[in-house]
């Protein structure tokens, strides 16, 4: 009998071994992760002797540099030439964040499915239809062509690959032990990757296929009506309203023939991303006379998804030409938001259309050939191959472009399928990171602006302060040559009216200098009032943000960082300022039960403050889409042909100044319902919803337990590695911009002046592993609102009690 258990427990422990150390299908092989020796139990951190020292020795240093680490885990380096440097800055930002810098190139590259198998093959063959490796390809040609860019790339891929290859298995991030893959070397190409991938996360999205379709259903006088070009009801637009415009503008083009309206049904993927309102960022700069301290003092606060680990990744880059503190982007050389020792500045989205989508007729089904200009054009084919994890073959598609970019087939309801060419921003030649290059160098004004003449994009608005005590903020990147709406609706790929007539010269890109007002901001609003001669696009974010900060920076007088950092978390909701007297005059006159009317007067006693324990914002942010839907959904909700929707600012408007308005009516039913009938069914509902989620009116009806504000994991399935429950306000079209996924990942304040003093954070911490106290050491700072002065050093032996640890690298 013993022999028998014997021989069992043997047998038992042979299949073990064997389950264990080989993959079953997408799941890897776990045995090395359960490994005592290289998995997971090797992945915890302790924080760095205080005083200790590490000197390492490495190929292809030039010379010795030195990083300095303070209390929170951010890495100060110093080194003698650009290319020691930026290695440095690859090897340190690899050490947190080697495993987010990997799956975001992969992201970027179309190449998920290498290592996680079919359930990212649709993600990975739209990066490919979109061109997302075109445009890097063609980025890096003329990145490396340039000798400051060069030096920086291949000095930062040699970093990263140092750090790769002195790398143990056991020493792997975690999220490649689960995955089961190993970190491959690091390529220049890959920072353009990256680079595409913030263009697609910030100038990668359209509604000109919706829009298209409700110009089909409803023809030109509703377009006129409810889609108008420029908000009816409010605006404070970047570039201050009644800014003159010192330039002779090119001439404009023109159409020799109307839009298109073909309708399109889109069934499939890819579905079009369409764009969200009332996320985004916010800027600004005061100026000296505004300041306490008697030099301008800027803020930023870019608004993005929030990730574990962080976008951002904090430095500072020390040479003999340069001292610059900030946020890089892990994968990318130099400080992307940031101040030195003569100048800051800060970026937020301009949302700029810069991606259209063509109607293609081929000439046959092999689309060799297009119609183009009365004329057969040929085509040029890409061949995109796609590895699959745990399939003997990859996956191969010919991807046809034309000139106006790669072409992707989608259902129309009417012929069967059509074929849309995108021209888009991404594909552009140019070599943006020359932008941040300059301005990590900067040295006042002039410099600003022509580091900003470098700049392709995505579009930002790149707000500036420097020790001359000028303020400026510019809406800048290569803005196509388009007459107006061009891009509004789905263009016509035979006619060459539609294309592209050049770029609009980068000297006549809407900005303004030290403004009578004291103040520059940007919030995503227009970027100008209608007088400014060109396109740029027809809708952006709605205004309440930039409202709210321009209010508060017109009566700021002796202001100092902590009042834009209290201004950063500001609550104030602007939209129920607004709109929420009116509806509620319409619920006055109204019987209401017990339960309604609770909410009732809990909205009446609101002081507009999205604050974390409020009722009143979880009831009003219900209310507000449930109108919005009650309003739209009969006319514009259309599962088989998208529509857009009328923007907020045009429902506000109609609510305010045509309650008459027909499009209360819901055309669905056989009574004609009214602005009161709509207003009082959507606050019902959404009073009802709450009760359904959270139960009956208490504290489960806080605002900061309604919005559930969650930062994960850049995995979205790693729970354990999510961070905890947050009890913070904000939320859509509030300064302080916290939505359940998306919020400021960065903040800053920076006072010029003789000795720059900054401060800034972002949730989570420099580390991107789960294992290290440097993953989450910085969010409950960010969750209370709060900013850490930030260590800006002169030398590598200056003293600070912040300093901890330090690493010296040495050339072998």
């Amino acid at each position: 009998m013993k022999f028998v258990k014997a021989i069992s427990t043997i047998i038992l422990t042979i299949i073990l071994v064997y389950a264990l150390n080989r993959p079953w299908g997408p799941v890897p092989a776990l045995g090395s992760f359960l490994s005592p020796f290289t998995g997971f139990w090797q992945n915890g951190e302790k924080i760095s002797d205080p005083k200790g020292e590490t000197v390492l020795k490495l190929d292809s240093l030039r010379d010795e540099v030195t990083i300095r680490f303070d209390d929170i885990g951010v890495p100060h380096i110093f080194a003698k030439n650009d290319f020691d440097l930026f290695y440095a800055q690859g090897y340190i930002t690899a050490k947190d964040r080697l495993w987010q810098m990997d799956i975001q190139t992969r992201a970027a590259s179309g190449r998920l499915s290498e290592v996680l198998g079919p359930a990212t093959l649709e993600m990975d063959k739209n990066s490919r239809r979109l061109g997302m490796a075109y445009g890097a390809e063609v980025n890096a040609k003329i990145a490396l062509s340039d000798p400051k860019s060069r030096e920086a790339l291949l000095g930062y891929t040699a970093g990263v690959n140092a750090y790769i290859r002195q790398l143990a298995k056991k020493d792997y991030p975690v999220e490649f032990k689960l995955l089961g893959y190993e970190p491959e070397l690091w390529k220049p190409i890959n920072t353009m990757y990256m680079l595409e991938q913030m263009t697609l996360t910030l100038a990668g999205r359209s509604n000109d296929l919706n829009m298209s379709n409700v110009l089909k259903k409803y023809g030109n006088e509703v377009i006129k009506d409810l889609f108008p070009d420029y908000p009816m009801l409010q605006e404070s637009p970047i570039i201050p309203a009644g800014t003159v415009w010192n330039f002779e503008p090119l001439k404009i083009p023109t159409a020799k023939t109307a839009v298109t309206t073909d309708s399109v049904l889109i069934n499939e993927s890819p579905k079009p991303e369409i764009k969200p309102e009332g996320i985004g960022s916010n800027n600004w700069a005061i100026s000296a006379e505004k300041s306490i301290t008697g030099y301008p003092i800027l803020a930023n606060d870019p608004h993005l998804e929030l990730t574990l680990p962080s976008i951002w990744y904090q430095v500072q880059l020390h040479s003999p030409d340069l001292n610059v503190c900030g946020v890089s982007l892990p994968g990318i050389p130099s400080v992307i938001i940031g101040f030195n020792q003569n100048v800051a500045w800060g970026v937020t989205n301009v949302d700029a259309d810069v991606y259209d989508r063509y109607k293609i007729t081929f000439k046959d089904a092999s689309q060799s050939s297009y119609w183009y200009d009365n004329q057969w054009k040929p085509t040029r084919k890409r061949e995109e191959v796609i590895f699959v994890k745990g399939q003997s073959e990859p996956y191969r598609e010919q991807v046809t472009y034309t000139h106006h970019g790669p072409v992707t087939k989608y259902s129309d309801e009417l012929t069967g399928s059509v074929n849309l060419a995108t021209r888009w921003i991404g594909h552009e030649p140019g070599n943006s990171f020359l932008t941040f290059y300059e301005l990590n160098k900067a040295k006042h004004y002039d410099d600003y602006r022509s580091a900003l003449a470098k700049y392709v994009g995505p579009a930002q608005n790149f707000v500036f302060a420097d020790n001359g005590k000028n303020i400026a903020i510019t809406v800048n990147g290569k803005l196509p040559l388009k007459r107006k709406d061009q891009g509004k609706f789905l263009l016509d790929g035979t006619n060459p009216d539609d294309d592209w007539k050049g770029w609009i010269p980068a000297e006549q890109n809407p900005f303004v200098k030290n403004p009578p007002r004291g103040f520059v901001s940007s919030a995503n609003q227009s970027s100008t009032d209608p007088s400014y001669p060109y396109y740029i696009n027809w809708i952006f974010s709605p205004s309440e943000r930039a409202i709210r900060i321009n209010e508060r920076l017109e009566k700021m007088a002796s202001g100092n960082a902590d009042s834009l950092r209290m201004l950063q978390n500001d609550n104030f909701n602007v939209l129920a300022r607004t709109v929420l007297p009116k509806l509620l005059s319409i619920l006055e006159k109204t019987p209401l039960n017990s339960t309604y009317k609770a909410a009732q007067q809990v909205l009446t006693d609101w002081n507009y403050q999205n604050a974390p324990e409020k009722i009143a914002p979880s009831i009003f942010e219900e209310w507000l889409p449930a109108l919005r839907s009650a309003v739209w959904n009969d006319e514009f909700e259309s599962p088989n042909a998208p529509l857009a929707y009328p923007s907020r600012d045009r429902l506000l408007y109609m609510i305010l100044k045509q309650p008459d308005a027909k499009w209360f009516d819901n055309v669905k039913t056989p009574q004609k319902e009214t602005l009161s009938d709509v207003t009082i069914a959507s606050f019902k509902a959404a009073v009802d919803t709450l009760n359904a989620r959270h139960g009956a009116m208490s504290p489960s009806w806080q605002w900061s337990e309604v919005k559930d504000t969650e930062i994960k994991h850049l995995s979205r399935s790693l729970k354990p590695f999510n961070a905890p429950h947050l009890k913070v306000g904000g939320g859509t079209g509030i300064v302080n911009a916290i939505t359940k996924r998306n919020g400021p990942s960065w903040r800053m304040v920076v006072e010029l002046g003789p000795s720059p003093k900054a401060y800034g954070i972002y949730p989570g911490g420099q580390s991107g592993n789960p294992g290290s106290p440097y993953y989450l050491n910085l969010l409950e700072k960010w969750e209370k609102g709060e900013l850490n002065e930030l260590v800006y050093l002169s030398s590598p032996d200056q003293q600070n009690p912040h300093l901890t640890s330090r690493i010296i690298l040495k050339k072998k």
